[in-house]
């Protein structure tokens, strides 16, 4: 097959990557949503971002609590940085949409064909995305707004449909109309009638052409983008006033059928909206979610755990097991979506499992967190080959290092000491230090903090490589 367009670029593709964390909990959370998460051979950024290579340079649109692992996953990538965007807070979709083409228009890239891909996708079948993003392209070209729909293959109605007037795959035709997550009965009648795709919210357009529509559509929201400054110093003034709406609901349902377009495409694609999704994959798939299981009386129980242990179950059928270092979620199978209950309810009793995870990713590496009381906090710190943590100091704890492998520098107030693996370094309280890696190979020590108070907000940064000053 000849892809010779995507061998040279064929536009800017945008990544939307934001999420709230909860349907995929305990393994996705608020600070850890799951296109981060490496339920499969590797997170869905990830996929993400292999699968639009060929497609231009990449860039990312999320919010600015993402920032760091989204840099991190650029980075891995071997992607520049410097393009993505990182709005202040959330305001759905058509705001960021907005601001990312008022961005473009004010860098002189008002006649670029942009794509917007959503961040925690699964498709599987890349030669049909390729195809189906050809046929987008050339319609942007042409001055439509496209959109993808996905073949159903089952009555859903978790997914928003695209009603459309040509049936044949990869051939863009008109949109007439979008209908909410039906019921049931009505999920059936659309799929036996063939002219009904899923909504995966996979837009293509020109950024000129999207820029008129807000202007048609939603001028008050399009006006206060013309106050953007340059330099971007009065984005959170701005954000602040903008309302939380959809692009689907802001444009796409507003446009005529002569200016909307869809491309239906069979991607075997997947929203990994549950668990029940995700168990679907692995079985289907023919992969084990854990190794170490035991049933006795027991059948078609679904576990997904990187823990080390072994699993039993006894007299157990149907269920859905989710376990990490912090959290445990049993579910009938068929019941997954209800973990958004589970969330809300610990939300309301303000619980950290409901944000973050024992562990941390950052721009230089990672952590993760092994013990924590009243007493002290333990840590493993990973620090990748040529990077540092910021210059800091912390007012209520001291530290006590041991390094474990690798080789690197600690700089601690005016001295810089050589370490390596062995090495033994205590950091008094208040004393200026960092930690880098000087070597070729990750760099891990085991940290133990003795004090008063263990948060991750108890330091002052003086400087940093990655601009958190």
């Amino acid at each position: 097959m000849n892809m010779g367009p995507f061998e040279r670029g064929i536009m800017i593709p945008v990544i939307m990557s934001g999420g709230s964390g909860t349907r995929l909990w305990p393994v996705s959370r608020g600070e850890w949503p799951k296109q981060f998460c490496e339920i499969f051979d590797e997170s869905l950024m990830t996929s993400t971002i292999n699968r639009l290579k060929p497609l231009g340079p990449i860039r990312v649109l999320t919010s600015m609590t993402l920032k760091a692992m989204t840099m991190k996953a650029l980075v891995e990538s071997g992607l520049k940085t410097d393009g993505s965007l990182f709005e202040p807070i959330a305001r759905n979709t058509a705001p960021a949409i907005a601001y990312l083409v008022k961005s473009l228009i004010q860098s002189g890239h008002e006649n670029e064909v942009l794509g917007i891909f959503p961040a925690d996708q699964l498709i599987e079948n890349e030669d049909a995305f390729k195809v189906a993003i050809s046929e987008a392209t050339k319609l942007a070209g042409q001055g439509q707004i496209v959109t993808l729909g996905v073949q159903p293959n089952s009555p859903n109605t978790g997914y928003g449909y695209i009603q459309i007037e040509n049936k044949k795959l990869n051939h863009g035709g008109p949109v007439l109309g979008f209908h909410e997550k039906p019921s049931l009965s009505l999920a059936e009648q659309y799929l036996a009638k063939g002219n009904y795709f899923w909504n995966a919210g996979i837009f293509v357009f020109r950024a000129s052409v999207m820029a008129k529509a807000f202007e048609k559509y939603q001028p008050q929201l399009w006006e206060g983008f013309s106050k953007l400054k340059a330099d971007k110093s009065n984005l959170a003034e701005i954000y602040a006033r903008l309302p939380s709406i959809s692009l689907d609901y802001a444009i796409a349902e507003k446009l005529p059928s002569g200016e909307m377009s869809c491309v239906p495409c069979d991607l075997g694609w997947s929203d990994v909206g549950s668990w029940d999704a995700v168990m679907e994959i692995f079985e289907k798939n023919k992969k084990a979610g854990a190794s170490q299981t035991v049933e006795i009386k027991s059948s078609n129980n679904f576990i997904f755990s990187k823990q080390r242990k072994v699993y039993s179950f006894v007299g157990l059928d149907d269920l859905i097991l989710v376990d990490t270092a912090d959290a445990l979620l049993i579910a009938k199978k068929g019941h997954s979506q209800d973990v958004k209950a589970v969330v809300e309810e610990l939300s309301k009793r303000k619980h950290t499992t409901v944000g973050v995870h024992t562990f941390e990713k950052r721009p230089w590496g990672d952590f993760e967190i092994l013990r924590e009381d009243n007493q002290f906090k333990s840590k493993i710190i990973r620090i990748d080959p040529g990077h540092q943590f910021s210059l800091q100091s912390h007012a209520k704890r001291e530290e006590h290092w041991v390094v474990t492998r690798g080789s690197g520098e600690v700089v601690l107030n005016d001295k810089v000491v050589p370490v390596k693996a062995g090495t033994y370094i205590h950091i008094p309280l208040g004393a200026k230090h960092r930690m880098r890696n000087t070597g070729n190979v990750e760099l891990e020590f085991i940290e133990v903090q003795i004090g008063s108070y263990f948060g991750e907000d108890d330091i002052v940064r003086y400087q940093d490589d990655y601009q958190r000053v």
